[in-house]
């Protein structure tokens, strides 16, 4: 199966996993989806996640995380990037998510981070999804 965009394809499948009420969901592994990962883990928005060495191509297991009330910590997210229309921003211009709830996932030339941490930083770079 061919993708387009593979982390549209990943937030997707985090989305219909946490509307599922699903433990954990797989995705095909890349570099950056694992980038995305470990920010979403760090923020708290996740539980664990691993790699999975198969057959034709890596995986990567996300667990997700649910309140006590069995409702996912992940209430939305959305791509702001797309193939066909970058969204680039500089340090000035980072996003708040949700006023600050949510976070702003961010491809810099210093690796892939959280808004708030480019901001930090002083780097801008191309805005891939909000996460809230």
């Amino acid at each position: 199966m061919s993708v387009n965009d593979p982390i549209a394809d990943m937030l997707t499948r985090i989305r219909n996993a946490c509307m599922a009420r699903q433990q954990s969901v797989l995705v095909p592994s890349s570099k950056m989806k694992l980038a995305i990962a470990q920010i979403l883990k760090r923020e708290g928005f996740i539980s664990d996640f691993q790699m999975r060495d198969e057959k034709p191509c890596p995986m990567l297991v996300l667990q997700l995380k649910y309140t006590a009330e069995k409702r996912p910590v992940i209430t939305g997210l959305k791509r702001v990037s797309k193939p066909g229309l970058r969204i680039y921003s500089n340090r000035a211009e980072i996003p708040q998510v949700r006023g600050g709830l949510g976070i702003s996932i961010l491809s810099t030339p210093s690796g892939v981070m959280a808004g708030y941490e480019a901001w930090q930083k002083h780097v801008g770079g191309e805005v891939l999804c909000y996460v809230w």
